[in-house]
């Protein structure tokens, strides 16, 4: 008879109902294609925390998914990203993408700095508006260890403003007369998670949502460089004394490795199928956690400057995004 170690036993019962909220944002996905699973599942897990208290029990499983998880799913998802798609954007449009993630990082700190949001918070947001949304921001997290609520007000303001995006970009881009191909380039330049992009590039084209997948990705292999250099700052800042997080952090490693596995084309499909599904399930699973750390007390107690950080650094990546798919195009 196997005796589970207290350790490993202890993560059980939170990592179990983290699972059941992922198997239902799947589910619920299903017949609801405009939401993808993983914003359910942070819908999800914000509407337990606030509708139950949940037993502290709960807590070491939901912390396992939320990072150890989510480290596992961001570094599967190197397994979507080919070199030669990025490459095959051309030089103009891949300078756009830096311009957007390393102009939307400086930005959106410039602006909490002079809103006194804490340094913490405003990277996380910075980050998860820059590059990846909540993925982005639970990556940032494992690499300066941010508060619960700091994470938690980031996550949420990912949420907020990458569903209100959705609609705004195709709209405007209507208003504005862009070609799908822009449109598509501005969707993927601008709007924070990969499923929220898909479900934008959808609404404008089938070609937009082509061209903003692959701009969106480039984007995602943006968080590799940015986390590396958060590490080396955070390794400065600590010195000699105390724990200092790795150079590059080690899902860091895993995403470029797979983003070169990928790339090498040696995995058959089934590998790859077998990869994406892996990577839906941690992330997914990590979403519902992620999400049960959102509860109203806390935003309350964090205010409204995360809130008007986020709602400027969106409109700030968007219109760096604007500019430069037009001078791309």
């Amino acid at each position: 008879m196997t005796i589970l170690k207290p350790q490993t036993a202890g993560v059980l019962p939170g990592l179990a109902l983290a699972g059941l909220g992922a198997a239902v944002a799947v589910s619920l996905a299903a017949v609801l294609p405009a939401m993808s699973p993983l914003l359910i599942a942070i819908l999800l897990g914000a509407v337990c925390a606030n509708m139950i208290t949940l037993p502290a029990t709960l807590r070491p499983g939901l912390t396992f998914a939320s990072k150890t998880l989510l480290r596992i799913g961001v570094a599967l998802l190197g397994l979507q990203l080919v070199v030669g798609d990025i490459l095959g954007l051309g030089v103009g449009v891949i300078a756009v993408v830096v311009a957007i993630v390393g102009g939307g990082i400086l930005g959106t700190l410039y602006i909490g700095k002079l809103l006194g949001v804490p340094f913490a918070q405003r990277l996380l947001i910075a980050c998860g508006m820059s590059i990846c949304g909540a993925a982005a921001v639970a990556a940032v997290d494992g690499v300066i260890d941010a508060k619960e609520e700091d994470v938690a007000a980031a996550v949420g303001c990912v949420v907020v403003f990458g569903t209100l995006m959705i609609p705004a970009v195709p709209f405007l881009s209507s208003v504005m007369g862009l070609s799908d191909s822009t449109a598509g380039m501005w969707a993927g330049g601008s709007i924070h998670e990969v499923a929220q992009v898909v479900a934008a590039g959808g609404m404008i084209s089938g070609s937009a949502l082509a061209v903003a997948v692959v701009v969106k990705l480039a984007r995602v292999v943006m968080l590799a460089p940015v986390l590396a250099v958060i590490s080396v700052r955070q390794r400065k800042e600590i010195g000699d004394g105390g724990k200092r997080p790795p150079l590059v952090p080690l899902f860091v490693l895993g995403f470029l490795g797979f983003v070169a596995l990928r790339s090498s084309g040696v995995l058959p499909d089934v590998a790859l199928s077998i990869g994406g599904d892996l990577q839906k399930i941690a992330l997914t699973t990590a979403m519902f956690a992620l999400g049960a750390g959102i509860r109203i007390d806390v935003m309350r107690r964090v205010g409204l400057r995360p809130l008007v950080l986020a709602a400027s650094g969106t409109v700030l990546v968007a219109a760096i995004a604007l500019v430069g798919v037009l001078l791309a195009a």
